[in-house]
């Protein structure tokens, strides 16, 4: 039965993985192992070859990467926890990050994201999604890959400048709601979202893999400059 070692009072505690998949939460003061604990799960879950995902809001998880260094200290620990055969050793590890510059880039294209979750993220009415719907129905009726925002852009001015023969097919087109939509968009480069729209695009199965020795990988999100954007951006 596959087990992952977490730590050791007077007794051991251990994970069995057939229960990985509860939920779970680790708490506690500043200093206390909490990112220990975790990186300490991911490589167990490495080992028996389940892939994991984890992001590094701090940037201490990235160390994950490299060997350690063995030191006095650590031998005690080891001894006194009684791991044998203890080595250190490297991890396999995939840098991801949205902003592409400490990992592979984060990407999807405005077709695969579709209407629904892009007027979501866009924050528009339902009147101006409908509108999207229209453009992304068009796109697929014409066979035309909408790859990033500018494609959509002009995707939409095409329905503007077009909006009488494209609404006895689709719907009405109202040049109101397209102008909307656009300023939406501008709103949303304006805040660097144009660069999680384009190619090559993320696959689920991307995050899914093993390495040739059969240990998951341990995919981490570099999100340090992340969530300092998004606590810009919150009100």
């Amino acid at each position: 039965m596959n087990q992952i070692l977490i730590g050791k009072g007077e007794k051991p505690v251990q994970l069995l993985a057939k229960y990985g998949n509860r939920h779970g939460l680790i708490a506690g003061a500043t200093g206390t192992g909490k990112t220990i604990s975790l990186m300490v799960l991911a490589e167990g879950f490495s080992r028996i070859g389940v892939p994991v995902f984890m992001a590094d809001v701090k940037g201490d998880v990235a160390g994950m990467a490299l060997a350690g260094i063995t030191n006095e200290k650590i031998q005690q620990r080891v001894a006194q926890i009684g791991i044998e055969g203890y080595a250190n050793e490297a991890n396999p590890v995939l840098f991801w990050d949205v902003f592409g510059k400490a990992g592979h880039p984060v990407r999807t294209t405005i077709s695969e994201i579709g209407p629904s979750l892009l007027g979501r993220i866009l924050e528009i009415n339902d009147t101006q999604v409908g509108m999207l719907e229209i453009a992304f129905k068009l796109a697929d009726d014409q066979g035309l890959l909408l790859l990033d925002l500018d494609d959509l852009r002009a995707l939409l001015g095409f329905l503007a400048d077009n909006r009488k023969e494209i609404s006895t097919q689709y719907g009405p087109v109202s040049t109101q709601s397209v102008a909307a939509v656009q300023r939406a968009l501008l709103s949303l480069e304006r805040e660097g979202g144009e660069i999680f729209f384009g190619e090559p695009s993320l696959e689920l199965n991307d995050l899914l893999r093993i390495d040739l020795s059969g240990r998951g990988i341990v995919n981490i999100l570099v999100a340090d400059q992340l969530i300092l954007q998004i606590s810009l951006d919150s009100p």
